[in-house]
């Protein structure tokens, strides 16, 4: 072995142990945090930053969302906190929507790493926290002013002491104070773990800093995009997609370009500005697009600096995925989580058989805010609580298999268990199920999408916060698939209810949700037959699906009728 690859293994060596250790930062964090959506839902982001702010590792556990948007916001702390004022024992925080992940409910938290007395980087790490005070979590806001205490780029912390200034006043402007603050603390100390683990990697190999290691993880992480870049056919293509918006549909379109040494989106076409907070910063639309094209074109090249900057996203400013301060962007996600759809539906044209069909796409979150009952029949003493739940549609059908059945892409996000929830608060989740028919019928069907029910224990009622699309616009199919099923929401008597905002619910009624499906993809005529069997048996579809969309024969049909009733009748 030459003294080169020597070098290069045991840079190979440190680059794993970088990508182990933000893995164990985030893991950290998930044992700590206080909030359900980071305990259950991994709603979560940790990295590893050089001294230049350039993120060099990305934990496994975490979301596109926030950890392509974060790989943005150590430069702003370097900027906004100054190189001359970072000691030893600090801790910087922001939730700044342009300077963080996007909006108020993302909390940010840096930490410089010193080592024998030099920083040699940064640690970050972000987490979605249950409420930050205003209107709450959701839709309804008319600026950011509305939406809650938005904390600059500022010391959580100074040489290893809190500032006690700054937590009475978070604890005064929240609803649920213990939750906040806990978690702040348990960012700051998942950061701490990556430090620490940083340093014992550091006396390992004898380092002082991190400066070769860094140069080996951007410089081969770029040739190794670049390569793949350039093995694209050069072309343009254009792509759009309507989808519900708050009081109006939204039009996002994208235009991508593909050159030899780098790939542009712009998202000229799209949408202006909404007056409701499902506006989008520019950071947020950049991390899932940059997310949709690395899936596609990289999906194995490590997310860095690096392998992040040959993807141009680019946005007419006053545009829905471009909103500037003060716009409200409580629900940036509603629209962030379509736009893998929309760069991917554009990517097909220049590489066809390559990416999934539309789907749900954006997370069908809901928060309920629980108090006792306004009539005062409420036995013994209540209590109010904030209930934040995550939960997901069917992916989009793939180029040779089905769509995932209620699965978070693109956001990542895991379905938060009913009984993690039902201990949060005073809510009851009556039914919890896959929702048949609801995947768009094709030779490859597209993903499942859900049922829920859900109300107040006895003596509460609830305001519910909706945060769902897909109600009038449902995923498209592909090449003669057919659409996803639309989202439905109303209450157990009948009413209806709006996709987006906060509803009071009477008390006593229940939330009926049904979520939305992926698109299929193909024809359905020509799905396997024993596919068609298997989703009859299994409950996908229905006998009428089966036999009216998929041609199924009346035989068949009853023949797995009997198995789904009495499955050792096959036996």
């Amino acid at each position: 072995m030459t003294a080169d690859t020597a070098h290069a293994v045991a840079h190979q060596v440190m680059w794993n142990r970088l990508i182990s250790v933000v893995e164990e930062q985030a893991q950290a964090l998930v044992r700590t945090a206080f909030s359900t959506s980071v305990r259950e839902a991994g709603d979560l982001s940790a990295g590893v930053y050089d001294v230049k702010g350039q993120m060099l590792a990305q934990a496994v556990t975490g979301t596109p969302g926030h950890v392509n948007a974060m790989a943005e916001s150590v430069g702003h702390f370097i900027r906004e906190i100054g190189r001359d004022a970072m000691f030893e024992g600090d801790v910087y925080i922001t939730n700044d929507p342009w300077m963080g992940t996007g909006h108020l409910h993302d909390i940010t938290v840096v930490t410089p790493s010193f080592h024998r007395g030099s920083l040699v980087g940064f640690f970050a790490c972000t987490a979605h926290i249950v409420d930050i005070g205003g209107r709450g979590f959701g839709a309804d806001a008319n600026s950011i002013y509305e939406e809650g205490l938005r904390i600059p780029i500022m010391k959580f912390a100074e040489r290893g002491t809190v500032d006690q200034s700054f937590i009475r006043i978070v604890r005064a402007n929240v609803r649920e104070a213990d939750q906040v603050v806990g978690d702040m603390y348990a960012l700051a100390t998942c950061n701490d773990i990556g430090h620490r683990r940083l340093i014992d990697m550091l006396t390992e190999f004898g380092l002082a800093d991190l400066a070769s290691i860094a140069d080996f993880i951007l410089d081969n992480s770029l040739r190794a995009t670049l390569d793949r870049i350039a093995a694209l056919p050069q072309a343009t293509a254009l792509n759009a997609m309507t989808i519900d918006g708050f009081d109006t549909p939204i039009r996002i379109q994208v235009q991508l370009d593909i050159g030899s040494d780098h790939v542009a989106a712009d998202f000229a076409g799209t949408s202006p500005v909404d007056r409701k907070g499902i506006n989008v910063p520019l950071v947020y639309t950049k991390a899932y697009a940059c997310y949709a094209l690395k899936c596609a074109i990289a999906p194995d090249i490590p997310n860095n600096a690096a392998s992040l900057a040959p993807f141009r996203i680019s946005a007419p400013e006053g545009t829905i995925v471009n909103a500037v301060h003060p716009a409200p962007v409580a629900l940036r996600h509603i629209i962030g989580h379509m736009i893998p759809d929309v760069v991917l539906g554009a990517l097909h044209d220049i590489l066809p058989d390559t990416v999934p069909t539309e789907g749900a796409g954006a997370l069908c979150n809901f928060q309920v805010s629980l108090r006792p009952r306004s009539d005062g029949n409420m036995p013994g003493t209540g209590r109010r609580a904030e209930v934040l739940m995550f939960n997901s549609g069917g992916s989009g059908a793939r180029p040779t298999s089905d769509g995932l059945n209620a699965t978070a892409f693109p956001s990542g996000v895991m379905t938060m268990p009913i009984e993690a929830t039902e201990q949060t608060g005073p809510v009851i989740i009556w039914r919890k199920e896959l929702r048949p028919d609801s995947g768009g019928a094709g030779a490859h069907r597209g993903g499942l999408g859900q049922f829920m029910e859900v109300g107040a224990a006895e003596g509460y009622e609830f305001d519910f916060s909706a945060m769902l699309d897909r109600v009038d616009h449902p995923a498209r199919g592909r090449d003669g698939g057919g659409v996803g099923g639309a989202t439905e929401i109303g209450l157990d008597d009948g009413t209806s209810l709006r996709g987006k905002g906060r509803q009071a619910i009477p008390a006593g009624r229940r939330v009926m949700l049904a979520f939305p499906g992926g698109g299929g993809l193909g024809a359905p005529r020509e799905r396997d037959r024993a596919a068609v069997r298997r989703d009859l048996r299994r409950g996908y579809i229905s006998e009428k699906a089966a036999r009216e969309i998929y041609g199924l024969a009346d035989d068949d049909i009853a023949a797995e009728t009997r198995l789904r009733k009495d499955p050792d009748d096959g036996a």
